[in-house]
């Protein structure tokens, strides 16, 4: 019996080592500058696809903004995004500003469809979310102030 056992583990992981073409698939997430060093970086990588090319931001948070952010995200984005690492309808929000830019994160929340439609980095996260975003008619003050509330929730002080 207990060969039988020993040969069954041999046949299942024969088949679930050709299934998987024979690579080797890491459970590590990539970090933000793993992932810059492997890919090269252009603008358009960067910013995105819409109006926001230069987006200046203070190394201080803006709590007024911040508090004024968190009031529109609630109303407009927590219930499909959580504020940790976990993906709920979309993806967590935690470390989303370390991992992409103002411009990024500003124009695909204004530029939803146009993003899902053209930019690579958008198209790659629908793969694993499976679900389009809708446009949630932010205004450009809007979207920025959920931006700077994603900062405080990133532990920007």
């Amino acid at each position: 019996m207990k060969k039988l056992y020993v040969i069954t583990a041999i046949v299942t992981s024969v088949i679930f080592y050709a299934c998987s073409g024979g690579e080797t698939k890491s459970t590590e997430s990539t970090t933000a500058s793993e992932t810059q060093a492997a890919a090269p970086e252009r603008d358009d990588v960067k910013r995105g696809i819409g109006k926001f090319t230069k987006v200046d931001i203070p190394a201080t948070l803006d709590k007024t903004m911040a508090d004024a952010g968190h009031k529109i995200a609630e109303g407009k984005c927590l219930s499909c995004h959580k504020l940790t690492d976990e993906r709920l309808v979309g993806p967590g929000w935690s470390g989303i500003t370390s991992r992409r830019t103002p411009e990024w994160i500003m124009n695909f929340a204004t530029n939803t469809e146009e993003m899902l439609a053209k930019d690579a980095v958008a198209q790659a996260q629908l793969e694993i979310c499976l679900v389009r975003m809708p446009n949630q008619n932010l205004s450009d003050e809007d979207v920025r102030k959920v931006y700077e509330f994603m900062r405080m929730n990133d532990g920007v002080k």
